[in-house]
């Protein structure tokens, strides 16, 4: 059964998982790949998978392997945790994506953010637009030139089914004066690059929550992290922080594009047949995936991931 867009605001709390899309060597979405990858995800305890996003690589998606994404993550969650999908480019467009999410079974729509460069009175009207033309919960996303004013996302949290906002810029300032204005009408996530390494900070500002792009193929570091961190152990988080998330942010900085394309790598380095990126992404460098299968050496992480024992990691 679906969830109303107030029991997914309530259980959007824990790591939030973002599959990675498998291409096959023909460029066709796996789906039978992505079936194991996402009781990977479940199995480690993730408390949502959000399929067809930005490390799923939703702007390279046709409609119709978008829905076939959707549904085979429906299919395979199987109501265990919320799945939440993508949407996005302009309204239309945001609002077509919107009607197959909830047609294929999700439970909420992450809006992502468009190009190009909007004025303010614009994203109320797009966003506001794209809430009005489903039932789901709705999270906005703040991100790149995607920027919205406390009084903006007011107006949009006016839409009784919004209600997150993810927050990808890292302004603390714009942050609490965002909470100050809404409060806690939206459930606020942590969805920064790497998001492990804002965590503390955002933490210190109410926002719990984070998308964990490591958690695709690091689910060792990203579950004991977020464990460390909720429970405050900081001499654990400390730890993870210096051993493997700021060295795989170095790797991660080399390269245009590589918040998607080197995690992808990363998991075809544990086994995964994951395939490529597609356009106008690229795949690492040789010499960065060389550097990458050396982090994974030195944190004995080389080894296929396997299917977590339900509830060995909540």
């Amino acid at each position: 059964m679906v969830l109303t867009p107030q029991e997914l605001k309530s259980a959007l709390d824990g790591l939030l998982a973002f599959p990675l899309t498998p291409f096959g060597s023909a460029g066709c979405v796996d789906l039978d790949v992505l079936r194991e990858h996402v009781e990977q995800l479940v199995g480690h305890g993730c408390a949502a998978i959000f399929p067809a996003c930005g490390t799923g690589e939703f702007f390279s998606l046709s409609p119709r392997e978008y829905r076939d994404v959707v549904v085979t993550c429906v299919e395979q969650v199987a109501g265990r945790v919320p799945v939440v999908a993508g949407t996005g480019y302009g309204t239309a467009l945001a609002r077509d994506f919107a009607v197959a999410a909830e047609s294929a079974g999700a439970d909420g729509l992450l809006v992502l953010p468009h190009y190009p460069d909007a004025p303010q009175r614009g994203l109320v009207e797009h966003y506001s637009a794209v809430a009005g033309g489903t039932r789901l919960g709705v999270i906005v996303y703040q991100r790149g030139t995607t920027v919205f004013e406390p009084s903006t996302l007011e107006q949009i949290a006016e839409s009784h089914n919004v209600i997150g906002f993810k927050d990808g810029l890292g302004q603390i300032e714009r942050i609490q004066r965002i909470r100050a204005r809404v409060g806690e009408r939206v459930v606020y996530l942590n969805g920064m690059p790497t998001a492990e390494v804002h965590a503390g900070a955002l933490m210190a500002c109410g926002v719990t929550t984070y998308s964990s792009a490591i958690l695709c193929f690091l689910p060792e570091v990203s579950v004991n992290f977020y464990r460390a961190l909720r429970t405050g152990d900081s001499q654990a988080a400390d730890l993870l922080l210096k051993r493997a998330v700021l060295p795989f942010v170095e790797i991660r900085n080399r390269g245009v594009g590589y918040a998607v394309s080197l995690v992808k790598a990363g998991a075809r380095l544990r086994g995964m047949p994951v395939g490529s990126v597609r356009s106008p992404l690229a795949d690492p460098s040789p010499e960065h995936e060389s550097a990458l299968a050396g982090l994974l050496a030195d944190l004995e992480c080389a080894a296929p991931i396997g299917v977590a024992r339900p509830g060995a990691h909540q």
